[in-house]
């Protein structure tokens, strides 16, 4: 079963370093081409477009593990805590959202005053 793992992960590897090399390829020729025209900024290297993507990840994506999709669990546990609420529960819940919420949904709603 891990060699099996093993095996994916080394048949993927190969795919992963192109689309990083092409990738970095990319950022260095768009840098090279609007940086100088633009803001007077100098050319740039392969390896220093390498530099750049590593130093954007840590600054705005980090190194952590990435779940896939968006965090939706927040969601179903909302639904099954609403599922046992009373009618009653949920006009009152509803009520209080309104009030934090300024009651934007009913001021929409209602007709203009004169």
């Amino acid at each position: 079963m891990r060699t099996n793992r093993f095996l994916r992960v080394l048949r993927f590897l190969p795919f992963v370093i192109l689309f990083l090399a092409v990738f970095t390829y990319v950022v260095m020729r768009l840098w090279n081409w609007l940086t100088p025209a633009l803001f007077g900024w100098h050319v740039i290297t392969y390896w220093q477009a390498l530099g750049i993507l590593v130093l954007s990840k840590i600054l705005f994506g980090g190194f952590r593990g990435r779940r896939p999709g968006p965090d939706w669990r927040w969601r179903g546990r909302m639904m099954e805590h609403w599922d046992k609420m009373t009618p009653e529960e949920r006009e009152k819940f509803r009520e209080s959202m309104r009030a934090r919420c300024g009651g934007w949904a009913s001021s929409h709603t209602a007709e203009p005053k004169a």
